[in-house]
This record gives structure tokens, sequence and C-alpha cells, in this order.
């Protein structure tokens, strides 16, 4: 695993001053069983990783063209007026690039949910902005967390099949994918409505 994360900005995975997720481990694990989470996935994500390392650039390519085309998503990364915020998009790339191999190689245990929870603030008025000094909106609207699901599994399939896997490797590999990012946006969306989570 890629473990030189101290020039990724605004990257604090494990870090003391994280706040503790309000959700259990007992709840995340009935999150796992409700997406069929299991053994042979974490084996998968975890091939999965060693064939997207080398392909992340590429990978966000297609993500930030997809964001960029589509105005009502690229305003998360503008001012209030519209206009662009070049020096955020970068910041936030290079946390959205090891957000791809944590994905696929971090254990989800206690420090992997206090991190979600992190950056599942960052997506709300409570902390949106303020890791990157960036003046932009202020909040990104959960129903666009939860509809990038898609475009965020369904563009992953080309990136797992260049690794020369069989078929059935590869099926696997974007399966486990598939409920990983379900798994995130899921706890990413504790803090846009805390009561009824």
């Amino acid at each position: 695993m890629t473990t030189e994360t101290s020039h990724v900005p605004g990257y604090s995975y494990g870090d003391d001053s994280l706040e503790r997720s309000p959700i259990t481990l007992d709840e995340l694990d009935l999150l796992k069983q409700t997406v069929l989470f299991g053994p042979d996935d974490v084996a998968a994500l975890a091939q999965a990783g060693d064939v997207l390392e080398n392909q992340t650039d590429q990978i966000l390519e297609v993500w930030y063209g997809y964001v960029g085309a589509h105005p009502h998503l690229a305003r998360y990364f503008s001012t209030p007026d519209g206009v662009l915020i070049a020096d955020y998009l970068g910041r936030v790339r290079q946390r959205f690039r090891q957000w791809i191999l944590d994905a696929c190689r971090r254990p989800y245990d206690q420090a992997w949910l206090d991190y979600q929870n992190e950056i599942a603030l960052r997506h709300t008025r409570v902390k949106k902005n303020a890791t990157d000094g960036a003046d932009s909106v202020p909040e990104i609207h959960l129903r666009y967390m939860i509809a990038f699901i898609f475009p965020i599994t369904a563009t992953m399939a080309p990136f797992l099949a260049a690794g020369g896997h069989p078929r059935e490797q590869v099926d696997a590999m974007h399966a486990a994918w598939f409920k990983a990012v379900t798994l995130h946006a899921t706890v990413w969306a504790q803090p846009y409505a805390p009561e009824r989570f």
C-alpha cells in the first residue's frame, strides 16, 4: 500500500484530532451485511487497489471531466458566483486520488469510520471549504452524494479490466467496488440527517 500521504493536502486519516464517528462498529457491520460486503470483497478490493494504483490520474480525468461537463456539479468547486476555483479543485483531486486507494486497501474499522465522518462533514455546512480555505458554496447537496454512486461505479469497469485478469475476477472487483462506494456514500449521509440516520 502507498504509505506516503504527508504530501496530500488536508489528508488526515488516522489523525488523533479527528472526531469519533457517531456510527458504531456494530452499525457499520449491519451496513456491510446489508450490501453483502464480506471477506471475498475485501480480497477483491485489495486486488483492485493493485490494478488501479497506476491508473488513478486517468480515473480522475474521467471523473473530473464528468463533473466539469455538468454545471450543477461543478458549482460545488466554484465561487458562489460560479467561477471554478483551480487551487481548490487541485487539492481535492489529491485527496480523491488517495481515497481510491484507501477504499481498496484500508480496513473498514474505527479509523476508517472516523475519517469517513471527517469526509462527510467536509461535504456539509459544518466543514465545507474549511480544510482548503476555499470561497465556495457552503454545502454539497445530499442528493448528488447519493446519485454520484452510479458514475463512480460504472466508469471504473474499464480501469479494473485493464489489469488483464479473468472476467470473473474483474466482475468480482467491480462488484466489491460498487459495495465499497455504496458504504462510503451511506456513512457520508449521516451528518445530513443525524437524528434519522
